[in-house]
This record gives C-alpha cells, sequence and structure tokens, in this order.
C-alpha cells in the first residue's frame, strides 16, 4: 500500500513541477516585450527625425515665400517714393531680405542632405528592427509551443492520478492529502542520525524505537509526531522507478 502511495507522491511531485513550469514559461516573454517596445520607440524615433527635417524644410520655404513677398512689395513701394532717405531704407530692407532668403536656401540644402541620410538610416533601421521582431516573434512561438506541451503533459499526469489514488487505502489517502497540504513529501523514509538513531526524514527530528520497530515491520502506519509526514522504511519497499522524476 504504502508502495502506491509513494508512486502517488512521485506523481504528484511531477504534476507540481509541470504547473510551476506553466507559470515560469510565460515570464520568458515578459523580456522580448520589453525590447520589442525598445526597437519600436527606436524605429519611431528613426521616422520622426525624417519627419521633423521635411517639416523644418517646409517652414524654410513658407518663410521664403513670404520674405520674396516682401521684396515685391519693397520694389513696388521703390517707384513711388520721393525722399532719397526712404528709398536708401528699402534698398536695404530688400537686401537684408535677400540675404535672410540665402541663409534659408543654404539652410535647405543642408536640411536636404540630412534628410538623405536620415532616409538611409531610417530604411536600415525598418530592415533591422524588422528582423529582430521577426526572431522575437519567432521566440515567442516557440515559447507558446513549450508552454501547451508543458499544459499537455500535466493534464495526461492529472489523468492518471485518480486511477492510482484509488489503489491507496482510504484512510491512508486521507492523511496524504491532509499533510500534501501543509508540507511536501508527505512521505518520507525513515533515516539514520549520526547519532545511531532513527529519524524522520522531513524534519529529522528523532523517532521513538518503539515506534520505529513498528513502523520496520510494517505492522501500521505512523507518522512523525513533530511534524505529521507518514514514515516508512525504505528496506520494506521497493525503489519506486515508474515515473521518472521531473
Amino acid at each position: 500500500m504504502l508502495r502506491k502511495l509513494l508512486e502517488l507522491q512521485q506523481l504528484d511531485t511531477k504534476i507540481s513541477a509541470l504547473k510551476q513550469r506553466e507559470q515560469e514559461i510565460p515570464r520568458q516573454k515578459e523580456s522580448f516585450s520589453i525590447q520589442r517596445k525598445r526597437l519600436e520607440t527606436e524605429l519611431k524615433e528613426s521616422e520622426d527625425r525624417v519627419k521633423k527635417l521635411r517639416l523644418e524644410q517646409r517652414d524654410c520655404e513658407g518663410e521664403i515665400e513670404q520674405k520674396n513677398a516682401h521684396i515685391l512689395k519693397f520694389e513696388g513701394q521703390l517707384l513711388v517714393v520721393k525722399k532719397n532717405e526712404e528709398y536708401k531704407a528699402l534698398l536695404h530692407e530688400i537686401d537684408l531680405q535677400k540675404k535672410q532668403i540665402s541663409l534659408k536656401e543654404e539652410r535647405i540644402l543642408s536640411i536636404m542632405d540630412d534628410i538623405e541620410h536620415a532616409q538611409m538610416k531610417l530604411q536600415e533601421d525598418k530592415k533591422r528592427i524588422a528582423d529582430e521582431i521577426r526572431k522575437l516573434e519567432e521566440e515567442c512561438a516557440r515559447i507558446d509551443g513549450e508552454l501547451a506541451e508543458a499544459v499537455k503533459d500535466r493534464k495526461q499526469q492529472e489523468g492518471t492520478r485518480a486511477p492510482l489514488a484509488a489503489q491507496v487505502e482510504a484512510g491512508l489517502l486521507a492523511r496524504y492529502e491532509r499533510v500534501r497540504r501543509a508540507r511536501t513529501p508527505a512521505v518520507v523514509p525513515l533515516v539514520e542520525t549520526n547519532k545511531q538513531a532513527e529519524a524522520c526524514g522531513g524534519c529529522y527530528m528523532t523517532i521513538r524505537p518503539q515506534v520505529v520497530n513498528e513502523i520496520m515491520a510494517a505492522k501500521e502506519y505512523h507518522s512523525c509526531s513533530h511534524c505529521s509526514r507518514i514514515l516508512y522504511y525504505p528496506g520494506n519497499i521497493e525503489e519506486v522507478t515508474n515515473f521518472e522524476e521531473y
């Protein structure tokens, strides 16, 4: 009977490990999500750089149009002014506007060069970031597959639990379930201490000789008086190898 209980405990250990794995696997995707956001931010910054340069170019072109309009206005006024001082002032204003236009035109040439380089970088960033995101998505898909496999494995193991538990005496099973809710493992062997005395394999507290003798004689089931774990003598039970430890 204890052998079946040990098999059940080994199965429960594997199921618990699979449940833990199901919780841990999705956490691997958290770092991928952070990387993806970083890549998307990097791409947006590259796109914004091009947009900003184009906006500045349009602003410069708009200012040139305004200044050319001012020049036309001042040139029209040259035809009607009569005072020499007013004529010189208008010529000065026209010259100032032309100089400012020249500066804006130089800036536009510089912006166009910057736009060309920014667009080249944007195309490179798009390709690189698309490749990196594709790799992240592939890794996420792999993790999803790993999670699905873990869930499938756990459900298969859970499916075998009820038939195995049914082979354990009801009272012993109830005791096992009660202890397992508080601590694991719930079933532990007697172990020999350095004082040559038998102790609980869970809490390592010494067990009374009379109890040890009864456990070794396999006359009845005993629990540790300190931690309540169910005790057994390894020599009475063949090694449980039906279940692979996970």
